[in-house]
């Protein structure tokens, strides 16, 4: 333990207790006061910067809520490990708004990451919620497990057996607040920067992560059956970020003869992995569900990511991943992980689950998704032949191939101009020089009435003079 002198200006609007807390927190941030250091206690700090205990407990309360600091029963405030926050004074972590948010000022935007929120479920949401806090369980405001609640994680291994064959037990589930967070915990976890192998073109925001966390990227280009298996063994990576289920952004889907080579490169040595991304799974249009490639995974060999960004709502901030047995051994061996989805939030999924309420969700969200989806692929026949459409069968986007003599940028560019954005396949590139496919765009329709597709289709069908 040591003192903190901090310099308090009376004067200032700011209070002090607010003061105390931006003052700490920047020296934690900074690495001044290093993971596990114990803070003074409120009595001292009072004592020492003369203001009264009241005061430094607010700081105090702010710090922990926010997950900088933890206490400690009969033992005071430890600071927490907020490397998986900030990795440094220099890094800063990928913005999600830039994909994740529809941009207001287009008459139609085709955005891949929107989701249809008219029909979110208010009124169930509302009475899960209000049963739940009228129980008057003060337990609903501790930090909980830092996996995560057991009833939620039990919950879980029966839904992703149920839906995605997924096979594990409660304490293999790592819940989180957002595949960032927790592939920033598996990278922690991990320790010396291993090497991964991805999917060129790929999630892009994994890819930064990664980056920015020290990782080498190798990227490896694909095939119509997904990453090619021998430049994945020419690339020295002992991790292959891979979305099986639903490729983004090319929409493949990876047929069972290339997961099973996936699956026998990584058994050819010990430490290496697949992180399964498996984002939107819940919506295929023909056939039946496409089983996780973790379902055949006899050797502990997949680390499978899921999250219910999609499939409820992306503001729910919720994923899940489910560990292998040896990194489980790995995982527990680390003290300092602490979880970031408050309790609340965690049961009130929990009862969605529970209680019938996601499955009928999800059924009522594939039918106003595939009604859509038809449509806009109806729509698009009637371009005739100066367009291709690929990666339909599943997911909330398609991709637009077009053969009109214009290049990927001209088409963003003169889309933009009629009011209408879209987005080009080269900015899911990792090396854009390596981009061997014609002029193509994304077209997501989640968030977009029958009205507003047509409305978009019509102008992009004049702007680029088809």
């Amino acid at each position: 333990m040591f003192e903190l002198t901090i310099n308090l200006k009376l004067n200032q609007k700011t209070p002090l207790y607010e003061q105390i807390y931006e003052f700490i927190k920047e020296e934690i941030k900074n690495g001044r006061i290093g993971c596990k250091s114990k803070l003074p206690s409120t009595r001292a700090l009072a004592k020492h910067l003369q203001v009264s205990r009241s005061t430094v407990d607010l700081a105090y309360t702010q710090l922990v809520s926010e997950g900088y600091a933890e206490s400690r029963p009969n033992r005071g405030y430890f600071v927490s490990d907020i490397s998986l926050l900030y990795q440094s004074r220099n890094i800063e972590l990928p913005e999600e708004s830039k994909e994740e948010t529809v941009d207001s000022h287009y008459a139609v935007d085709f955005s891949p990451w929107g989701i249809e929120l008219d029909s979110f479920p208010f009124n169930t949401w509302r009475k899960i919620s209000k049963n739940l806090l009228s129980a008057d369980n003060k337990e609903l405001f501790s930090a909980g497990h830092p996996k995560g609640d057991i009833e939620l994680r039990k919950s879980l291994c029966e839904y992703l057996y149920e839906a995605r064959g997924v096979h594990c037990s409660p304490e293999r589930i790592v819940i989180g607040a957002g595949n960032e967070h927790l592939l920033m915990v598996l990278n922690h976890m991990l320790g010396d920067k291993p090497k991964i192998a991805m999917e060129n073109p790929t999630y892009m925001q994994a890819y930064r992560l990664f980056v920015q966390n020290g990782n080498t990227v190798i990227p490896v280009q694909m095939d119509r059956h997904g990453m090619k298996i021998k430049e994945l063994n020419e690339s020295g990576a002992s991790l292959a970020y891979v979305m099986p289920s639903h490729q983004f952004p090319m929409g493949i889907v990876m047929p069972i003869r290339r997961r099973l080579e996936l699956l026998n490169w990584a058994n050819q040595e010990p430490s290496r992995f697949i992180i399964e991304d498996d984002y939107d799974s819940e919506f295929r249009y023909r056939g039946k569900p496409i089983p996780a490639l973790q379902s055949v995974d006899g050797n502990e060999k997949v680390i499978y990511l899921g999250t219910f960004s999609k499939s409820i709502a992306p503001a729910i901030r919720m994923s899940y991943m489910v560990l292998p047995k040896p990194l489980l051994q790995l995982y527990e061996r680390h003290s300092c992980y602490t979880q970031t989805v408050s309790r609340i939030d965690q049961m009130v999924v929990n009862e969605f689950l529970q209680g019938g309420y996601f499955e009928r969700h999800l059924n009522r969200m594939r039918s106003i998704y595939k009604s859509k989806h038809d449509f806009l692929l109806n729509e698009l026949r009637t371009w005739g032949d100066s367009v291709k459409v690929f990666g339909e069968n599943s997911g909330l986007h398609v991709l637009l191939m077009a053969d009109n003599g214009m290049t990927e940028e001209k088409l963003v560019n003169m889309a933009g101009k009629a009011g209408v954005k879209v987005f080009g396949i080269s900015e899911y590139y990792i090396n854009r020089l390596e981009n061997y496919y014609k002029p193509t765009v994304l077209l997501g329709f989640a968030n977009l009435s029958e009205g507003d597709i047509r409305t978009g289709l019509a102008l992009l069908k004049k702007a680029w003079r088809i």
